[in-house]
């Protein structure tokens, strides 16, 4: 494949920082001198033209795209949890509440956290209508179920799909941004599992994670960005996932319950934000 000059530029102008940026995000990338100019060659011209637009923003570097740093560079945790302070954060608090429900087993700590409020009779799981508990100023309801998580591998698996996709949001928008994208996600894919579901035991992280995923995805189909380059298999992977869930199979094969309207709904509102968020990016860049 024939490479593409991304940028040429003067020799006067030091391009050490912006190439450090290419090196933390993996961009493929090499300078040579010619006539007098350096010159910035990467793979190819839809590659190059996220790179300009990086450059545009960041010609001297970055500090906060290291939070997009592969995780095998070593020593610089203390770096990369700063840059991801507040995806960081969200994780700590899942880990806080995984340990107080004892992964869902506590119910009298897990009560708190549900979206609706249910108490033990006998065998059976009595739920309080959500109004009440609204009414009784309970509202942080209906963000607390991403939190909970009910196992080990369910907790890991939702952690490590956060800690890829928060910390690029993070380190593209901040993390007021991330923040207000984790909540808007909790809410609404909640808001749908239990519209479609019912009163029930649901929580975990994967409305959320559907709905990063989602913005994500139209956000760099409008407004390419580095940040937002997923592998190419990242996104097939989830959405196969995805169907298999809907489809009823996972649930058959033992798997347990699988929260499908929360994983839609996030997913949904997800691709919305990123085409408001990429329009948006795209008109003013």
């Amino acid at each position: 494949m024939t490479a593409t000059a991304a940028l040429r530029l003067s020799l006067e102008i030091d391009l050490s920082g912006f190439v450090s940026v290419l090196q933390r995000l993996q961009v493929p990338h090499r300078v040579s001198e010619e006539a007098g100019e350096q010159v910035l060659w990467v793979p190819d011209e839809q590659l190059a033209a996220q790179v300009r637009e990086l450059y545009q923003r960041f010609p001297g570097g970055d500090p906060r795209l290291q939070a997009v740093m592969p995780l095998r560079s070593q020593g610089r945790w203390v770096e990369i949890l700063v840059a991801s302070k507040m995806t960081a954060l969200i994780l700590a608090l899942a880990l806080l509440v995984g340990f107080v429900t004892v992964l869902g087993d506590n119910l009298a700590t897990l009560h708190w956290l549900t979206f609706s409020d249910f108490r033990l009779q006998g065998d059976y799981l009595v739920f309080t209508p959500l109004a009440d508990s609204l009414a009784a100023g309970q509202w942080w309801r209906l963000f607390t179920p991403m939190l909970i998580h009910f196992g080990i591998l369910h907790l890991a698996m939702n952690g490590l799909w956060f800690w890829e996709l928060g910390r690029r949001i993070e380190s593209r928008h901040g993390a007021v941004c991330l923040l207000l994208l984790t909540l808007l996600f909790a809410l609404l894919s909640n808001a749908a599992q239990y519209l479609f579901g019912g009163p029930s035991l649901f929580g975990g992280l994967s409305g959320v994670l559907y709905g990063l995923l989602g913005y994500c995805w139209i956000f760099q189909r409008l407004a390419p960005t580095p940040a937002y380059r997923l592998p190419s298999g990242v996104l097939v992977m989830m959405l196969v996932w995805l169907a298999l869930c809907v489809s009823g199979l996972i649930t058959t094969l033992g798997f347990g319950a699988i929260a499908n309207a929360a994983h839609v709904g996030g997913l949904l509102v997800g691709c919305l934000a990123g085409l408001l968020g990429g329009a948006l990016a795209r008109r003013h860049g």
